[in-house]
Formats: C-alpha cells, structure tokens, sequence
C-alpha cells in the first residue's frame, strides 16, 4: 500500500508540474496511429509518435513490416527506432527521445518514449504519381507520409498515463515527412525529413540530433528464436566517407539474410547554411563550430569495457549524441564483426544556438541492399552495393546541390524556378499498365504504351528507349524475391541506335489495341510464355527503360520492378459444369500427396495441394472415406489463396497474385486448422451456377 501511495502522490506532482510549465495538454488528443511505407522494394513503419519500425514483427511475422528488404522476403532489418533532440538550456542538459532500448518497444507510457502526436494531427499521404488516390501536387516522392508529434506531452495523450521520467520537456515541436519511390535505383530506401522546432520560451544551446536505431537483420519467416537470442547475432560498422552506420546478419539465418540495413546522415539547414561536414568551409569562416557527425553502438542496456555506459539518463545521452566512439581503436571496431546485441546511434552537432519560435530540418536516410554474393562476411568488396545505394539516397536528398555548399549556383537550377530544389531524382519512363492472364502451362502478358510518352523532368526530352521481361526460376516458390532472384528473359527497343538489342517492338505489337471487358486500359503489345508447371510459382516484371543522357552524365533509367510485378499460378481456367454428361473431370494434384512436396514450407501450416478443373463459382467438400465432413472451401475466378497461410509466408500480398480461375488450394488441414491423418479422401464439386455435383478422390501418405 506504501508504494502505490507513493506512486499516486509522484504521479500528482508530474501533473501539477506540468500544469504550471504549460507543458501539460489535454488528454482528448490523437492516439497512437502507425502507416506502412510500401511503394517500392522496402517496407518500412512509421508512427505519428515519433518511432520507426514494428516490434511486433518478431513475434507476428504476418504483421506489416518493420524495415523490410526485398518486401515480402520476410527479411528485416530494424527492430525499433527514432529521433534523439539534445540540448542545454540554462545550464541544463535535456534530451527528448523518440525511442531507446526497450525489450517491447514503444509501450504506452514507458520511458524514453517522449513524443507523443500533437493535438488533432493524424499521418496524411500524399503522392506525385498522378494515378495515385493520394496524388497531390505538394507531394515530394511517390509515397510521403506527413505527421506532426512534439515531446510537450508529459502526460500520454488519450489517457492519464504519465510518461515515466518525462519531467523537463524541450517543448520542440516535431513536422515530419518520409519520401520513398519505387524506381527499380531508388526503391531501397526511406527518407526522413524533420522540421523541428523549439516551441518553448527558453533558448537552446549546443544542440545536437541523433536517430537511435535497434538495427536487426533477421529473416522473420525462418528464424525460430526469440527473446534476447533473436537480437544477438548481428554485426556492424561505420562507413566514415557517407556518413552512415549499418546492421548485418553473423549468424542467426545464414543465407536467407545477406543483406545490410543502415541510417544516414544527410545534413541539416538551419539558419539558411547547410549544416554538413562537407562544408565545413563556410562554419569555419563564420567563426561557428566545425559540423560533426558521431557514429556510436552500444550493448543492449549494457555497460561494456570496449562500447562504454549504457546512456540511460539525460547526461548520458548527451554525452553520447556529442562524442562518437573512437574508431581508430582497433580494440573496438575488431569487435563489431562479432555477433551480439548492439543498438545504434548516429548524431550531428552542434548547432550552436535555437531561439524560441526558431525552427530546422534535419534529413536522414534509412537504406538497405544485398551483399554482394560470393564475398567474405562484410569483405569492403561485400558493401559494394550499399555504397551504391547510400550513394542515391545522398544524391536523391542533394537534388540541385551537387557541390554541398547549399546555395543555388547559376548552373544548378535544373527547373528554373531559382530555388535551391533537394529530393529529386532523374526519372525513368512510366510504369506501363500490365495484364497477365494465366492457363494451363502459359501465361499471357498484355501492357500498354503510355510509357513512350514519359518526359524525363531533367533532360526535358521523351527517352524512352524500350521493355524488359523479368521471370524467377521454376522451384524458386520458397525464396522469390523480387529485384533479387528475377532474371531477365526479353527485351525489346528502339532500333537504328547504339543501344540495346535494336530489335524494334513488331514482335510483340498488336494489330489493333486490345480491351478487356470491365477494364479501359487499350493494350499494346502481347507476349506469351508457354512451359509453366501448374501449382507453381512464377514471379514475373515488367519494366521500362529510357536511353540515359550523355550531356547531364545520367545512366539509362529503369521503371519499377515491384510497381510491375505479380507472382503467377499457371493452371486450368474456370469451367462449367454442363447438366449434360461429359467428360470433364476435377482432379488434386499432386496425388498421391508425400508430405512434404517440393514446394512445401516447413511447417503443417504452410503444406498446399491443389484442386483443378473447377468452375467459376463452387464449393468443394472433403470427406473421410467414411463420409465425415473435413472441411468446405468456397471458390470463386477471383481466388487469391487468401485462405492458406503458404500463400501469406511466401506469395506476398493477394493483389500481386495472378491465378488462372480454375484451381483451388487447401492447406491439408481440417475445418478446425488440425493437421489430417494419411488415408483415402474423398470430394465433391458443386458448381454454384449449374448445380452440377461432380467428385474424385485423393491419397495422402506421410
């Protein structure tokens, strides 16, 4: 009784105190709300609280995504993370977190979770494709998200939970917008675009910004531990030239990861100068403190002889955002090969002074990329392609800044508006709008021509130059992911140019465009692949290229594999069943089914076979051989596989999945979701429209 006493009375003085601060405000505000950043090959989450990522992933791997890359690989990258604001105010060291290390993550007023949404504000979308619901002309990328969250809540909104520890609020203010794109060179990360500012009454100095990220790569489908053993197995390191820490899998699931995450740093503008390293030129002639970039990693709540105190109060966390690790201590970075559980963070500072009403940006980049195959574990040769990819999300941020130094030189102003323009990008030819219609061993592929049309917003010129094909591997139903296993199996361009194939587009051009019934869309061109084995999975892209600028220095553009891309069953189309006698039969393969078929994951949960030569609309009923119901399934032409959890672990999301009608799958698990023992089974097939009954049977053998 003594300690919940004691807790009411230290609850009262946190409210009273931040009554008479003006910090407190009223508990009838926006709730925590998270959206899911997902137009290109990663998917990342984002909270109207400040925090990245999704915990929930570990546990829930059918969950939307923290950070992962290639989206739908079940490959993440970020446990957690968020926006460290450091600062001294009156002679007092204050820092406001967005996150810090938490076994849960963001847990509702748990401490270190200090940002909380502002009154009224929910997470907006916007985008700059024009096709797009959310398209609007203010929109930076194909995908932003827009909030706004402050550190002045002591008290969590919606609730009269305090947060622990959060008595000396910054009173910053925080607007945030994420940029992401799916161009086949862009579509690997996230930017981070914060507009702070101080809100209180009170100057801050010496401030400095961090992001603390609990960067984890896992593969969430595969990997069967947990708790502390799940985060224990990464490595990291720092790459000093762009400013960017990054997370790699030792060995927790070798070859199913091989892949980087990482943060960035891409600058801040405050006071009109581009707070950077890069040009340190300018703060050095105007007396102001050099630009500092800090890497620094520590062991989860951890003290640590070589990684230092574990920052768990305001001093601690400051020290960290100001001072980085020494990484000319060979002591230290020979350890950051080795697999444990270290979290993250990468700060900038300082900035000498922000008054009261005085705002920033601050720009960061989450990025991810492949190691580079056949190379020793995190080798410089292993980086190869997260240089590349830290590379266009640095370039991407500078826009029209090509030298660094923030201002708009004569020769930068690429759209003649004469303002200094930051977060564009060269762009490839539209998207083409795709068709695929899938049968019995082939699979059709119709598109459009609206991509001849594209405009490059650079060049000013239509360079459009031609299509590519991409297809996986027949067996490859396990480990598909797109831009990653896809290999390219036709292209078709422009002729009478040094470039491509020249083999012009008569091949697959249509006489005359081809409309399908309910869609609008005229198609252009058609290609058919025949050889596809019924049951499997085929992934399949389509893409536009353009043919580059020599003048500008710009490489030939590709449009996005995800944007085009769409996971494809080949097998019998709908039929009808006649009231008459014929000879049409539904049939199951594989039969007998062997558990465990090839394409087979593995668990119970994610086995498949499938029923064929179905109508459009029927139910099929599974019995025993002594006639007791198993279970019932309801088909429809529009069948995605939304009831079987192989087609959630390995075939991505429903509207990327392409099957022919005809065919339906089951999971060899009772209406209950209990697995069925071998034997003799029996079906029937009663088409909805005809009332035709029509049955078979099948064997499962274990």
């Amino acid at each position: 009784m003594k300690n919940k006493t004691k807790g009411i009375v230290c609850w009262l003085v946190v409210l009273l105190v931040s009554f008479i601060t003006g910090s407190y405000k009223s508990i009838a505000q926006s709730s925590f709300q998270k959206k899911t950043i997902d137009i290109g090959n990663t998917g990342m989450t984002i909270s109207n609280f400040g925090t990245i990522g999704n915990p929930v992933i570990i546990s829930n791997p059918d969950d939307v995504p923290s950070l992962e890359y290639p989206i739908n690989s079940g490959i993440e990258h970020l446990f957690e993370g968020g926006i460290w604001i450091g600062a001294v105010i009156g002679g007092q060291t204050v820092v406001s977190t967005a996150s810090v290390d938490a076994a849960s993550g963001y847990t509702t007023g748990a401490a270190g979770f200090e940002f909380s949404a502002q009154q009224g504000s929910v997470i907006n979308q916007r985008s700059t494709l024009t096709y797009d619901n959310q398209y609007s002309p203010d929109a930076i990328s194909h995908q932003d998200f827009v909030m706004d969250f402050t550190d002045a809540n002591t008290i969590v909104p919606g609730t009269t939970i305090p947060i622990t520890g959060h008595t000396s609020p910054l009173n910053a203010d925080v607007h945030l917008e994420t940029y992401a794109w799916n161009y086949s060179f862009a579509d690997y990360f996230v930017i981070l675009n914060y507009t702070i500012t101080n809100n209180s009454n009170q100057t801050w100095d010496s401030v400095y910004l961090g992001m603390w990220t609990d960067l984890v790569v896992r593969n969430v489908n595969v990997a069967t531990d947990n708790g502390s053993a799940f985060f224990s197995k990464g490595g990291v390191g720092y790459i000093d030239s762009l400013y960017a820490l990054y997370a790699y899998d030792v060995n927790g699931d070798p070859g199913y990861t091989n892949s980087y995450g990482a943060a960035q740093f891409l600058g801040i503008v405050w006071r009109d100068k581009f707070f950077h390293p890069n040009n340190a030129s300018q703060f050095l002639n105007e007396g102001l403190p050099l630009p500092e970039v800090n890497a620094n990693f520590w062991k989860y709540k951890t003290d640590d002889g070589f990684l230092g105190t574990y920052p768990a109060d305001d001093l601690l966390k400051y020290g960290r955002l100001k001072t980085p690790l020494d990484f000319s201590n060979s002591a230290i970075t020979n350890t950051f090969s080795s697999a444990s559980n270290r979290t993250d963070l990468l700060s900038a500072g300082p900035l000498t002074q922000l008054m009261p009403g005085e705002s920033f940006q601050y720009s960061i980049a989450i990025v991810c990329a492949a190691q580079l195959p056949g190379t020793t574990l995190d080798a410089p040769e292993a980086r190869t392609e997260l240089n590349q990819h830290l590379g266009w999300a640095k370039r991407t941020y500078l826009g029209e800044d090509v030298n660094e130094n923030g201002v708009l030189d004569a020769d930068e102003d690429l759209n003649n508006n004469q303002i200094l323009d930051r977060f564009i990008l060269p762009e490839p030819p539209a998207d083409p709008i795709l068709r695929m219609i899938p049968s019995e061993g082939a699979v059709d592929i119709y598109w459009n021509n609206e991509a001849e049309n594209s405009i490059d917003p650079i060049s000013k010129q239509k360079d459009f130059e031609g299509y590519r094909i991409y297809r996986s591997n027949a067996g490859d139903d396990l480990n598909v992911q797109t831009s990653v296993n896809l290999n390219q199996i036709a292209q078709w361009d422009k002729v009478a140019n040094d470039l491509g194939f020249n083999n012009g587009f008569s091949p697959v051009l249509l006489s005359a465009p081809k409309i399908f019934e309910g869609d609008t869309t005229q198609y252009n061109y058609h290609y058919r692949i025949d050889g596809l084995l019924s049951g499997w999975q085929y992934v399949f892209a389509l893409t536009s290229f353009d043919e580059g600028n020599k003048e500008l220095n710009l490489q030939s553009l590709e449009s996005s594999i995800t944007a085009n891309t769409y996971r494809v069953f080949a097998g019998t189309e709908g039929k009808i069943y006649d009231t008459k006698k014929d000879s049409l039969k539904p049939g199951v393969y594989p039969n007998p089914y062997h558990i465990q078929a090839a394409w087979d994951g593995a668990t119970s949960q994610t086995r498949r076979i499938s029923f064929y030569n179905l109508p459009a609309e029927c139910t099929i009923t599974i019995y025993t051989s002594a006639g007791d119901v198993v279970t019932v399934l309801n088909h429809d032409d529009n069948y995605r596989g939304e009831d079987v959890q192989w087609f959630s672990n390995y075939a991505g999301s429903p509207n990327d999945r392409v099957l022919s009608g005809g065919e339906h799958f089951w999971d060899i698990l009772s209406e209950s979701k209990q697995a069925i023992s071998q034997g003799i089974y029996l079906f029937s097939v009663k088409d909805l429209k005809t009332g035709v009954i029509k049955t078979g049977s099948f064997v499962i053998e274990r």
